[in-house]
């Protein structure tokens, strides 16, 4: 083995080491803190979908706007767990916390089947270049019972962020996240109402061609 070539092996090895090395990498909570008077419990137990992520806030890089418009990231500073799992695990740990309900993401596992199922499709979760978090999206809450109340609501949160570092949007992202608890279990937002209808016999009549 030549001596030049025995360098670049050295240095290349060095490079690899020097990317992988852990303490450059930084690793970021979700943990919303929950603040304010608790609310009453309007849910009483709820199974929590996973919440649907726009594709940049599911990757595991924390992502921020540039002036430019763009959405970047470093691979230096990452989520440290999964931001789907994260955000729905947070987010119904968060609402139970605030209002007594009892509300566990999927799958359910109590032998007592929830009362009712809550979905969150999140449009905008985003360090924006105007120095906001904002989080933005529908949420719905179905009651199959009889009489059964369902919600369709919207939310438009913006957070200020204390800076443009990873430190600084994982904070904003869990201050957003606790507001947005604080909606759903108070059932707040613009949107619908609906009462569960069953269909009557007549309805199923009217329906099916073969009557």
């Amino acid at each position: 083995m030549t001596k030049p070539f025995l360098t670049c092996c050295i240095l290349a090895v060095l490079a690899i080491a020097g990317c992988s090395n852990p303490e450059k990498t930084g690793r970021f909570l979700i943990d919303p803190p929950i603040t304010g008077a608790q609310v009453t419990d309007r849910l009483g137990t709820a199974e929590l979908k996973d919440v649907s992520l726009p594709s940049y806030a599911s990757d595991q890089e924390v992502m921020w706007q540039t002036p430019d418009g763009a959405v970047r990231s470093t691979p230096d500073n990452l989520w440290a767990d999964s931001p789907q799992r994260a955000f729905t695990q947070s987010l119904a740990r968060a609402i139970s916390d605030l209002s007594g309900a009892t509300v566990i993401a999927e799958p359910w596992p109590l032998a007592e089947p929830p009362r009712r199922t809550l979905e969150v499709r999140v449009e905008k979760a985003l360090a924006q270049a105007d120095g906001t978090y904002r989080l933005s999206g529908r949420y719905f809450v179905s009651d199959e019972s009889s009489g059964g109340t369902n919600h369709a609501r919207s939310f438009d949160i913006a957070v200020p962020l204390a800076g443009d570092q990873p430190p600084a949007i994982a904070a904003a992202l869990s201050q957003a996240i606790a507001q947005l608890a604080r909606q759903i279990a108070t059932l707040s937002g613009p949107g619908r109402t609906i009462a569960t209808r069953r269909p009557s016999i007549e309805d199923a009549f009217a329906l099916d061609p073969i009557f």
